[in-house]
Protein backbone atom coordinates (compact mmCIF):
# COMPACT_ATOMS: atom_id res chain seq x y z
CA UNK A 1 0.00 0.00 0.00
CA UNK A 2 1.30 3.43 -1.25
CA UNK A 3 1.52 6.05 1.49
CA UNK A 4 0.98 9.65 0.17
CA UNK A 5 0.36 13.31 1.56
CA UNK A 6 -2.51 15.83 0.37
CA UNK A 7 -2.54 19.12 2.41
CA UNK A 8 -5.18 22.07 2.10
CA UNK A 9 -3.15 25.48 2.04
CA UNK A 10 -5.22 28.10 3.51
CA UNK A 11 -5.50 32.26 3.18
CA UNK A 12 -8.07 33.21 4.98
CA UNK A 13 -11.45 31.80 3.29
CA UNK A 14 -9.34 30.62 0.35
CA UNK A 15 -7.97 27.23 -0.53
CA UNK A 16 -4.76 26.27 -2.54
CA UNK A 17 -6.27 23.76 -4.90
CA UNK A 18 -4.67 22.16 -8.08
CA UNK A 19 -6.46 21.31 -10.70
CA UNK A 20 -5.30 18.58 -12.38
CA UNK A 21 -5.51 19.06 -16.13
CA UNK A 22 -1.85 18.38 -17.19
CA UNK A 23 -0.09 14.96 -16.88
CA UNK A 24 -1.52 11.58 -19.11
CA UNK A 25 -3.04 8.89 -17.31
CA UNK A 26 -3.92 10.63 -14.33
CA UNK A 27 -6.19 9.12 -11.50
CA UNK A 28 -7.54 12.77 -10.78
CA UNK A 29 -7.74 13.92 -14.34
CA UNK A 30 -10.34 17.22 -13.92
CA UNK A 31 -10.60 16.85 -10.68
CA UNK A 32 -9.46 19.60 -7.78
CA UNK A 33 -7.34 18.36 -4.99
CA UNK A 34 -5.50 19.72 -2.69
CA UNK A 35 -1.29 19.23 -3.27
CA UNK A 36 0.76 16.47 -2.20
CA UNK A 37 1.84 12.89 -3.15
CA UNK A 38 4.04 9.62 -2.37
CA UNK A 39 6.67 9.26 0.05
CA UNK A 40 10.28 8.68 -1.48
CA UNK A 41 12.16 5.70 1.16
CA UNK A 42 12.63 6.48 4.61
CA UNK A 43 10.57 9.70 4.64
CA UNK A 44 7.93 10.59 7.17
CA UNK A 45 4.56 12.50 6.61
CA UNK A 46 6.38 15.62 7.58
CA UNK A 47 9.45 15.08 5.59
CA UNK A 48 6.98 14.61 2.56
CA UNK A 49 4.68 17.37 2.83
CA UNK A 50 7.38 20.00 3.10
CA UNK A 51 8.92 18.26 0.01
CA UNK A 52 5.72 18.06 -1.99
CA UNK A 53 4.79 21.47 -0.98
CA UNK A 54 7.60 23.07 -2.03
CA UNK A 55 7.71 21.21 -5.52
CA UNK A 56 4.73 21.51 -6.53
CA UNK A 57 3.95 25.03 -5.54
CA UNK A 58 6.86 26.73 -4.56
CA UNK A 59 6.06 27.18 -1.26
CA UNK A 60 7.60 27.00 2.43
CA UNK A 61 5.22 25.55 4.39
CA UNK A 62 6.14 27.10 8.05
CA UNK A 63 2.73 26.50 10.10
CA UNK A 64 0.56 22.78 9.55
CA UNK A 65 -1.48 20.94 11.20
CA UNK A 66 -1.72 16.88 10.87
CA UNK A 67 -5.37 16.31 10.79
CA UNK A 68 -6.17 12.53 10.06
CA UNK A 69 -5.61 9.23 8.16
CA UNK A 70 -7.32 8.62 5.00
CA UNK A 71 -7.01 5.26 3.47
CA UNK A 72 -8.07 4.55 0.10
CA UNK A 73 -9.59 1.09 -1.14
CA UNK A 74 -10.22 0.00 -4.60
CA UNK A 75 -10.23 -2.81 -7.35
CA UNK A 76 -7.05 -1.59 -8.64
CA UNK A 77 -4.50 -2.53 -5.19
CA UNK A 78 -1.83 -0.09 -7.41
CA UNK A 79 -4.03 2.59 -6.66
CA UNK A 80 -4.64 2.00 -2.72
CA UNK A 81 -3.41 3.88 -0.33
CA UNK A 82 -2.55 5.70 3.13
CA UNK A 83 -3.10 9.06 2.79
CA UNK A 84 -2.00 11.70 5.27
CA UNK A 85 -4.02 14.23 5.71
CA UNK A 86 -2.76 18.00 6.40
CA UNK A 87 -3.89 21.73 6.59
CA UNK A 88 -1.10 25.06 6.22
CA UNK A 89 -2.11 28.03 6.77
CA UNK A 90 1.66 29.66 7.66
CA UNK A 91 3.76 29.69 4.48
CA UNK A 92 6.92 31.61 2.66
CA UNK A 93 7.50 32.08 -1.22
CA UNK A 94 6.05 32.70 -4.27
CA UNK A 95 3.47 30.66 -5.89
CA UNK A 96 5.03 29.00 -8.58
CA UNK A 97 3.37 27.26 -11.88
CA UNK A 98 2.87 23.00 -11.38
CA UNK A 99 3.60 20.61 -13.56
CA UNK A 100 0.82 18.89 -12.68
CA UNK A 101 -2.22 20.73 -13.06
CA UNK A 102 -3.28 24.50 -12.15
CA UNK A 103 -3.00 25.79 -8.95
CA UNK A 104 -5.82 28.35 -7.76
CA UNK A 105 -6.98 30.16 -5.06
CA UNK A 106 -10.23 28.97 -3.95
CA UNK A 107 -13.10 30.42 -1.81
CA UNK A 108 -14.03 27.76 0.82
CA UNK A 109 -17.54 28.98 -0.17
CA UNK A 110 -17.48 27.41 -4.02
CA UNK A 111 -15.09 24.71 -3.58
CA UNK A 112 -18.10 21.93 -3.30
CA UNK A 113 -19.13 22.99 -6.70
CA UNK A 114 -15.73 22.13 -8.06
CA UNK A 115 -15.22 18.26 -9.70
CA UNK A 116 -13.93 16.17 -6.73
CA UNK A 117 -13.61 12.53 -5.47
CA UNK A 118 -16.99 12.17 -3.27
CA UNK A 119 -14.87 11.32 -0.35
CA UNK A 120 -13.01 14.08 -1.03
CA UNK A 121 -16.41 16.58 0.25
CA UNK A 122 -16.21 13.81 3.46
CA UNK A 123 -12.61 14.76 4.52
CA UNK A 124 -12.85 18.52 3.68
CA UNK A 125 -16.07 18.66 5.50
CA UNK A 126 -14.27 16.90 8.77
CA UNK A 127 -11.32 19.60 8.21
CA UNK A 128 -13.87 23.21 8.29
CA UNK A 129 -15.31 21.56 11.31
CA UNK A 130 -12.24 21.36 12.75
CA UNK A 131 -12.73 17.45 13.84
CA UNK A 132 -10.09 15.84 15.89
CA UNK A 133 -7.81 14.12 14.40
CA UNK A 134 -9.31 11.31 12.51
CA UNK A 135 -9.43 7.91 10.20
CA UNK A 136 -11.60 7.87 7.69
CA UNK A 137 -11.22 4.69 5.30
CA UNK A 138 -12.94 5.24 1.50
CA UNK A 139 -13.65 2.07 -0.77
CA UNK A 140 -14.29 2.85 -4.38
CA UNK A 141 -15.67 0.58 -7.20
CA UNK A 142 -14.39 3.34 -10.25
CA UNK A 143 -14.85 6.66 -9.56
CA UNK A 144 -17.91 5.17 -7.15
CA UNK A 145 -17.71 5.54 -3.24
CA UNK A 146 -19.42 2.43 -1.98
CA UNK A 147 -18.02 2.97 1.48
CA UNK A 148 -17.03 5.40 4.34
CA UNK A 149 -15.92 4.16 7.40
CA UNK A 150 -15.04 7.24 10.25
CA UNK A 151 -13.21 6.02 13.07
CA UNK A 152 -14.31 2.17 13.07
CA UNK A 153 -18.18 3.87 12.42
CA UNK A 154 -19.66 3.34 8.41
CA UNK A 155 -20.92 6.69 8.02
CA UNK A 156 -24.44 6.86 6.79
CA UNK A 157 -23.98 9.03 3.17
CA UNK A 158 -28.18 9.54 2.20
Amino acid sequence: MLNTTLCYILRGDEVLMLHRVKKKNDINKDKWIGIGGKFEPGETPEQCLLREAKEETGLTLTGYRYRGIVTFLTEKPEYDQDMHLFTADKFEGELRVCDEGDLQWVSRDFLDTLPQWEGDKIFLRLLWEDAPFFKLTLQYEGDKLISAVLNGKELDRN
